[in-house]
């Protein structure tokens, strides 16, 4: 809290939005592209990369028409690579953290290496636990994971070497033991704010990273085969998404300036933690126990569009005007990654009563198209986008909400890291766009005459 706060402070605050305001009129006018985006909302070229591609449309003639999403990793649909693994029912995570990292695929040998070497380094540092976390809890676990990431560095006895070798290293330990951090801060807020018991689980080095995320945040331990391979898929589709995703851009601006690993990637979780990015698979929970609440028939089309709109119009809702779950930035006639849990979902929704859920969930993707075209003229294609259905899953894994977008920067770690390093090795030039100043004329005045 602010001490000796007063009246004067609003008036500070008052100076603060008189001398922050700039005419949006004036992008246009000096050929701003806010945003990092063109006029027709493509995304503008700031880097090459052989990690990751995001096909969303194409461009026919100089314009933008909508295609249908396509999402590969060094090369590979990641729609290949989650049927491949439910076709041999099999794990999948640790072998897409290996083709992100390495750039190719392991071999059966070298999967099996690959897991053990992580499962191996699960374990946070001496100390750390107790010094980092328990002394220290959050309400917010992903602040505390980046506070717990940035703590690494101390723990680390060559943090600042930027050689490929010790980046790999550094991405490996933070694989291990990111998770890890993540289900101790959740414990520990648990228990300091939620007055709950809290329990730290040993862990059990033959658990692949969905099966021990699972072990480790129950009481009992036990998960079934079906449970961790759903986590696994989510998994999966969360671990990288481009370099121009605002997460992966934080993790390269911040490598092109020289700077140290855990830094870099703690700049990402804080990024992810937003509600326009990671943090919105919580907000569509929240949107849709909004709904639940204010629609008298969820299955009536018409009834849940109306709300809609006065969601979209800011009358309800959390104000923001946005129908969470829906639109992104690339894709535009399907999101790979949302067809697929779409799929698992209306499974797992099924199978744990949930299903009236998935069908609002359903209405929702059916309609707000609709909505945003009548009430804001939006006529480009808008289609669900990844957060639309993960939230819905975690509940039926019986996940906590507070982990939801943790959860995302478990899986996201893999392509943050893989940006990192391939920004140090290839970039070699610090990362500063310009900022146009529109401040003239300004002069100092002594402080007796002001």
């Amino acid at each position: 809290m602010l001490k000796n706060s007063s009246d004067s402070f609003k008036d500070l605050c008052s100076e603060v939005k008189k001398n922050y305001y700039i005419d949006p009129s004036n992008n246009e006018r000096y050929g701003v592209k806010r945003g990092l985006r063109n006029n027709d909302n493509t995304g503008v070229l700031a880097g090459l990369t052989g990690i990751c591609n995001v096909h969303g449309y194409v461009i026919n003639e100089g314009e933008k028409t909508p295609d249908e999403g396509k999402l590969t990793y060094r090369g590979i649909d990641v729609r290949d690579i989650v049927d491949g693994c439910r076709r041999d029912n099999r794990f999948g995570f640790e072998e897409v953290v290996y083709l992100l990292i390495f750039g190719s695929l392991p071999d059966a040998a070298r999967l099996e290496q690959f897991r053990g070497i992580l499962a191996e380094n699960r374990d946070l540092p001496m100390n750390f636990a107790e010094d980092m976390i328990i002394k220290a809890p959050s309400p917010n676990i992903m602040n505390k994971l980046a506070r717990n990431v940035l703590s690494m560095y101390s723990y680390d006895d060559n943090p600042d070497d930027l050689s490929v070798e010790n980046l790999v290293r550094q991405a490996m330990v933070l694989l291990a033991q990111v998770p890890t951090a993540m289900i101790y801060a959740y414990q520990v807020k648990r228990r300091r704010y939620d007055q709950k018991s809290m329990y730290f689980h040993p862990i059990d080095p033959s658990h692949w990273t969905a099966e021990y995320i699972l072990s480790a945040l129950r009481l009992d331990m036990k998960f079934t085969d079906a449970e961790a391979k759903l986590l696994d898929t989510c998994m999966i589709l969360h671990a990288e998404h481009g370099g121009g995703n605002n997460s992966a851009f934080a993790s390269r601006v911040l490598s092109s300036s020289g700077t140290d690993t855990y830094s870099a990637i703690a700049a990402a979780i804080g990024s992810l933690k937003g509600p326009r990015h990671g943090g919105a698979n919580v907000k569509v929970r929240d949107m849709m126990e909004c709904i639940k609440e204010n629609v008298n028939d969820r299955n009536d089309d018409e009834e849940v569009a109306a709300f809609l709109k006065k969601i979209v119009r800011r009358e309800a809702g959390d104000g923001s005007g946005l129908i969470y779950g829906m639109g992104h930035a690339v894709y535009t006639a399907s999101d790979p990654r949302a067809v697929i849990l779409k799929e698992r979902c209306r499974e797992a929704a099924a199978e744990n009563g949930l299903l009236a859920d998935f069908e609002l969930l359903d209405t929702v993707e059916r309609t707000a198209p609709r909505v945003l075209a009548e009430v804001k003229g939006v006529t480009a294609a808008c289609c669900a986008n990844v957060d639309l259905y993960s939230g819905l899953i975690y509940k039926t894994l019986h996940i906590p909400r507070e982990l939801y977008t943790p959860l995302f920067a478990v899986s996201r770690l893999a392509g943050w890291c893989a940006h990192r390093i391939e920004e140090v090795v290839t970039g070699k030039r610090i990362i500063r766009p310009a900022y146009k100043s529109l401040v003239e004329g300004g002069k100092y005045v002594d402080l007796a005459n002001r």
